[in-house]
């Protein structure tokens, strides 16, 4: 009975983790909102080695659609600007001097449903993980039959692995759907 609550258990952590990979994923995706973390992949060069933007400035948004930039020291203004450029943001830095602002475009219909799409695949992406941890710990638990675990117990095990299975399912549903409405609301 031990093993086959082990692999009830490993099957709720690496689910778990596959929600966290996935939420973290649905992060990246841009909703057409100033957000800190969109800035979170850029590496700036700092005294010779890659350094990543929130480690060398303030990144703020004093509206829906601007984020602020202040580096802790002014020369960093131009590795900053030159940094964002040459990210796949697609955003045009407006350096005054002091600090960098960056301006959110709305984004078109069209390129709502392109994001929605992207975020549905990532939400896909999440599920079949999440089927392939059922499919392992169901491999698993069906080879404590031939130690001597009985029909019934592993049966309820399978069982008890479809509901986990189940719960994290609709996880992954609840977060595409949140995303979904974060995208398409102007």
């Amino acid at each position: 009975m031990e093993d086959i609550d082990f692999y009830l258990e490993e099957a709720e952590e690496s689910m778990s983790k596959a929600i966290e990979h996935t939420d973290h994923e649905l992060s990246k995706i841009r909703a057409g909102k100033a957000m800190p973390s969109l800035v979170d992949g850029i590496m700036v060069e700092y005294y010779g080695s890659p350094t990543p933007l929130s480690q060398v400035a303030s990144i703020n948004t004093p509206d829906a659609r601007t984020l602020t930039i202040k580096p802790w020291e002014k020369n960093l203004l131009s590795e900053i600007e030159k940094a964002i450029m040459n990210s796949d943001l697609g955003l045009n830095p407006q350096n005054d001097g002091e600090i960098i602002r960056l301006n959110i475009p709305v984004l078109t219909e069209e390129r709502r449903i392109d994001l929605v799409k992207q975020a549905k695949h990532e939400a896909e992406h999440g599920k079949i993980s999440i089927r392939n941890i059922r499919k392992d710990a169901n491999d698993h638990i069906k080879k404590l039959l031939k130690e001597g675990v009985s029909e019934d117990a592993v049966k309820n095990a399978e069982m008890d692995v479809q509901e986990i299975t189940d719960k994290f399912i609709k996880k992954i549903d609840d977060l595409f759907a949140k995303k979904e409405k974060d995208i398409m609301t102007v």
